[in-house]
């Protein structure tokens, strides 16, 4: 039953929001346009605002619901984490779409909320803002998650959970770093 869930978790987090959305909208596959990426940024600068937050917001609820539906089949706290961070890997390697997906900022957000709701409420309003402001996603995701172990050991989150805090957001660095080196690996191998 355990392994079950965090499959579930997986194969929730692998529905590509930002594909679909662009096939059906505009009839277009995300993943040849923009900077490649199957995400809420990608969609939001390549589909328009209101396709790229429709986009931003099914994708976090992809993390929220793999965490509650975990947490409903009342299987041990390391098992939900697992769940939420299969989601994340579903939503950046997604078997749908021959495992090239998006960075999964948007479905971290929506498990970590669902987790430590008080330490993400109390960042997002600054990352919120660092986003109006600078219009860069890497920055406003680094203002909500980089202080986010320490806002969490403030309000007296356990150790496993504030771990969780730090794990779940190094998964989205970690895929930004691949994804970011094979672009430049990329244009490099052109430009020679």
């Amino acid at each position: 039953m355990l392994w079950v869930i965090v499959l579930l978790g997986y194969f929730l987090g692998s529905i590509p929001t930002a594909y679909i959305a662009g096939r059906l909208l505009k009839g277009k596959d995300i993943r040849q346009i923009g900077d490649s990426n199957v995400g809420a940024a990608n969609a939001f600068r390549q589909l328009g605002a209101k396709v790229g937050t429709t986009v931003f917001f099914i994708d976090a609820s992809k993390g929220a619901l793999a965490i509650l539906i975990a947490q409903i089949a009342n299987i041990p706290q390391v098992a939900v984490l697992f769940t939420g961070a299969a989601a994340v890997v579903g939503h950046n390697w997604p078997v749908f779409i021959g495992f090239r997906g998006g960075r999964g900022e948007s479905t971290t957000i929506g498990a970590l909320l669902t987790l430590i709701t008080q330490p993400m409420l109390i960042l997002a309003g600054p990352a919120v803002l660092t986003l109006f402001i600078k219009k860069n996603v890497t920055i406003a995701s680094c203002v909500l998650f980089i202080p986010l172990p320490l806002v969490c050991w403030w309000l007296g989150a356990p150790g496993l959970l504030i771990g969780y805090s730090m794990a779940l957001p190094c998964l989205v660095g970690f895929t930004h770093f691949l994804r970011t080196r094979r672009v430049v690996d990329t244009l490099g191998t052109g430009s020679a």
